[in-house]
């Protein structure tokens, strides 16, 4: 009934442009402050008639909207590293375009279980040594970034590149236990490394014909607002209020992989 609401919708009309901005803004909120929120749009365009690969590359016109707009706003404030995190983004970049060119033609619902049980993990690091996440580690910081690190965040890139949800968590996880930042510094510098590989992935999308441009450009105005937004709101905040986010969303995505909320709902009409 509600896929048959969703798909019988006109995208011109005032209901579906209303529902694609504000999905938009959600995920450019969530996206900007954790991770995950693509989920959302990527739903969205599937229940209005998307096929999954086209779902996965027309999302990617309001990632490189939001993190446009949000890079801009940490570069204003002065939290973003430029030089540094352009060094970290090109493996990311590159991985990028790796797992863009697998994932026009490879299923990954295996890959999501694999995923949802490391994201389970994640939450137990972010409670067992929260320090690291709130003041960061200012010596592995100060060092210069190994091949080990070059390694981790080219295979960021590859997973952004695949698939992209969720990919702001790893990011994020991997600046803070691997580089040393702590989560705002660490979310300014994931936030332009997603902006600098995402015009990349979406180029693949583009050329093989996966990119509803409609759909893609309308949301991503509620992306725009959404990225500058929770932007503003993270700097204010600080590190203690991005961690709870960040472990609430990391725990509904891990629940959204496993099929917990499709669960729940079988068991409240059965």
């Amino acid at each position: 009934m509600i896929a048959e609401y969703f798909t019988s919708l006109d995208p011109w009309s005032w209901q579906a442009i209303s529902m694609l901005i504000g999905a938009g803004f959600l995920v450019g909120v969530i996206n900007t402050i954790a991770g995950s929120g693509t989920v959302i749009t990527y739903s969205l365009f599937m229940l209005m008639g998307l096929p999954a690969n086209m779902a996965n590359g027309t999302v990617r016109i309001g990632v490189i909207m939001q993190t446009l707009a949000a890079t801009l706003t940490f570069k204003k404030a002065k939290i973003l590293e430029l030089r540094k995190g352009f060094f970290i983004s090109l493996p990311i970049v590159v991985g990028s375009v790796v797992g863009a060119q697998i994932a026009v033609s490879i299923p990954h619902d295996i890959f999501e279980k694999v995923l949802a049980v490391v994201l389970i993990f994640m939450v137990v690091f972010i409670f067992f040594d929260p320090s690291k996440w709130i003041h960061g580690q200012q010596i592995l910081n100060n060092k210069r970034l190994g091949w080990w690190q070059y390694l981790l965040f080219f295979l960021t890139g590859v997973y952004g590149g695949f698939i992209h949800i969720g990919v702001g968590i790893f990011l994020l996880t991997a600046l803070v236990l691997a580089a040393g930042y702590d989560l705002v510094r660490a979310n300014a510098i994931k936030i332009m490394a997603v902006f600098l590989y995402a015009p990349f992935a979406l180029a693949v999308f583009i050329i093989n014909g996966e990119v509803n441009y409609h759909l893609g450009l309308i949301a991503a105005i509620g992306n725009l607002i959404g990225g500058i937004t929770a932007s503003k709101l993270a700097i204010k905040k600080g590190a203690g209020f991005i961690r709870w986010f960040l472990i609430v969303i990391i725990v509904l995505f891990a629940m959204k992989l496993l099929n917990i909320f499709e669960l729940s709902y079988c068991f409240s009409i059965c």
